[in-house]
Order: C-alpha cells, then structure tokens, then sequence
C-alpha cells in the first residue's frame, strides 16, 4: 500500500474497524482498484459483488469464490441470468448472520470520472431483503476519490457517510417506493461523500486532489526518488505500455497496471537480488529487497499526482 498509493486520506478512519452486518455502498471510479483498496485497509475480510459476466467457467467460479467475490447479473448481461442474483443475495445474508461484511458498488458500472452517476436498484434490494429477513443489517456509504485513474501511485480519498438503518424504509408501502426511499436516503449522502469534477477543470482537481510534498521531503528524498525511477524503468515500462495497449481506451487501465505490479513486482525484486548475488558472492546483495522499495516510495512522494 505504501507504495502503489501515494497518499490515503480518511474522512473517518474509526469504520475501518466497524464490525457487521456490515453493507459497504460505494461507488465504482476505477475497477477492481476499488475493492483491492478498501479490504486492504479494513480490518475485517470483506465480501464483495462483481458483474455476473466473468463467472464463465466452474475453474474462474472457484477461484473468485476464494478470493469473497460473488456475482451480480445487469440486464445488459442477459435478462436469463437475473435470477442468479437471489443465490447471491442468499450468500450475502449468510455472510451478514456470521456478523461479516459485504461491499457492492451502488452506481452498477465503472466509469473513471469525479462524479456520482445515478444508483442501480441492487443495493436497496440486498439491504431491503436483509432487513425483511430481520437482519440488523447496517449499511454505510462510501465514497472514493483518485488523484488520476492514468498515474501510478496516487492520493486515495476515502469519505465514510453516515450508517443507514431499515427505519428509513416505509414498510406499510409497496416494494417500489421503498426502494425509491433506500436509494434517496443513499444518494444524498454519497453525492456529499463524491467529488463532482469537470476533466477539464485543473484549478479544482488541484485543489481536491494534489497533495504537494513539502520542502523538506524534496530536499531529502530528491536522490532516492531519482534512483528510484531509475531502478524501476526496466520493470514499470513495459508493463506499462503492455497495459495501454491492452485496456488504454477502457476503464480497467489503472486497476489492470497495478494488479500486474503487484504480482511481478515481488519476483523482480527476487531476481535482482539474486543476479546481484551471483555477482557478488555476498549477502548484502539481499539488502535489495528494502533498498528498492524505500526508492520506488520516495519516488512516488515526489512525483506528479494528477493528469495532464
């Protein structure tokens, strides 16, 4: 973490240790990027909800499963597939009566911008049918913010809501209205918990978003940095140019980009420590695997946070 985020900023840290029934309501800026960030920081493992359409095969089933992540069918991943949702709905009450938590991204689709996009019905849904199971589900809404969805190592800002309870739903309703009534009591705090900005608008990216190192962090991680970017090159390169080939043109780049540096990374790391002993003859050269890492942290404290 310390070193593919630059920087992460909790409004409220506290829910970090928050214990469930517990229904993490996001929304969904960058891909998988999003989940990855907040079990890391979490104290307690979290479950969460990913589009039905990369379940194909029994073998990718097992492994998601393994890995706490079930499916959620869009219409837009075929109308026959919807009634998959209950089994999953299923597990997630499961999980909520073992006191465990559950992340589901409100908005539905990934798309990297800083703003709220109009909440899907799920989330009313799952809370909704907890809390008719007399679930003391709690449901917290989560907003994050990126410094770039372009740039390796940027400030995360994490905005926590305030806990929603079924006390909102008008159960003497029909099912519609309560729905409309979770999602209203949702999107007024996420819209709160969301930055909202233009591409285009740099002085208030700048403003929300850039964290500007200070002067003495300049002066005194100015080398490691340098060399930093330098130890790096042959390893971030590539892999960088294989990831804008691949995904440049779709939202997944940044979450693809680090998934690749987190698992070559370690190995890479491995294999200049080795190269280096072989060289050497000597157990210093092992001092690699803490040399490279301060310099690739120095170098993500000094380097530019937001895009172009």
């Amino acid at each position: 973490m310390l070193i593919f985020c630059r920087k992460v900023i909790i409004n409220k840290p506290a829910f970090l240790k928050e214990k469930g029934p517990l229904l993490l309501a996001c929304n969904h800026p960058d891909s998988f990027l999003d989940a990855v960030i907040l079990d890391t920081l979490f104290e307690r493992p979290i479950w969460s909800l990913a589009r039905g359409d990369v379940f194909k095969s029994k073998f990718i089933v097992r492994l998601l499963t393994r890995l706490k992540i079930l499916p959620v069918y869009r219409v837009s991943e075929g109308v026959e597939n919807l009634s998959s949702n209950y089994q999953t709905f299923e597990d997630c009450q499961k999980i909520f009566s073992q006191d465990g938590i559950v992340l589901i991204f409100s908005e539905g689709r990934c798309i990297n911008e800083w703003q709220l996009r109009p909440l899907k019905k799920g989330t009313a849904r799952l809370a909704i049918s907890s809390w008719e199971q007399h679930i003391p589900l709690k449901v917290l809404p989560v907003g994050l913010n990126y410094s770039s969805f372009r740039r390796f190592g940027k400030n995360i800002t994490i905005n926590f809501g305030e806990i929603i309870t079924g006390e909102i739903i008008p159960w003497e309703k029909p099912d519609g209205t309560r729905i409309q009534a979770f999602n209203q009591a949702l999107q007024q705090q996420l819209s709160q918990l969301v930055f909202t900005i233009e591409k285009a608008d740099k002085e208030k990216q700048k403003k929300l978003l850039d964290k500007e190192p200070r002067a003495w962090e300049k002066w005194l991680l100015g080398l490691p940095a340098l060399l930093g970017a330098i130890l790096h090159w042959p390893l971030y390169v590539p892999l960088k140019k294989f990831t804008l080939k691949k995904a440049a043109h779709n939202d997944h780049y940044d979450s693809i980009l680090t998934a690749l540096l987190l698992f070559s990374y370690p190995v890479y790391l491995l294999l200049i420590s080795l190269l280096l002993f072989q060289l050497t003859q000597s157990w210093f050269a092992f001092l690699t695997l803490l040399i490279f890492p301060f310099t690739a942290w120095a170098c993500v404290q000094l380097k530019a946070q937001l895009d172009k």
